[in-house]
């Protein structure tokens, strides 16, 4: 059965930057999911950045991104690949966002938002090749 994992709770209120909850992908049979990063709600000149970070301990993350997701700036949805099939060493992934304000008003970002991941299944193999046929003149 695929993973699901939330790496970014739904509807979870921002007011600031922040890091999710680690999780365990080592049992992943593909090592690839599908992002889902839902903007629920906002309020006007401020902006989300989300990414993804590895680690192979669940201690120590990588010092850069291994999935950056577009930056948004109103209600929505992004999708994206995250394919850790070429990155054996990264056993525990989790979420980082972080929001920026400009212009007038309140001087705190707000976003609700969600970022879910789905493991993509493996592609089914053909019981044989198809052979081509050559047409003679």
């Amino acid at each position: 059965m695929p993973q699901q994992l939330a790496l970014i709770p739904a509807n979870t209120r921002m007011e600031g930057n922040g890091n999710g909850a680690s999780f365990d992908v080592s049992q992943s049979a593909t090592r690839t999911f599908l992002c889902l990063l839902t903007v629920a709600d906002q309020i006007e000149q401020e902006s989300l950045d989300v990414s993804i970070y590895g680690s192979a301990d669940g201690e120590k993350w990588t010092p850069k991104p291994i999935l950056k997701l577009p930056q948004q700036f109103y209600r929505g949805q992004a999708k994206m690949v995250l394919d850790l099939s070429l990155r054996p060493e990264v056993r525990f992934i989790r979420a980082r966002w972080e929001l920026n304000r400009w212009g007038r008003g309140a001087p705190l970002p707000m976003f609700v938002a969600g970022l879910e991941l789905e493991e993509v299944p493996a592609m089914a193999h053909q019981a044989a090749p198809k052979t081509a046929v050559v047409a003679s003149e």
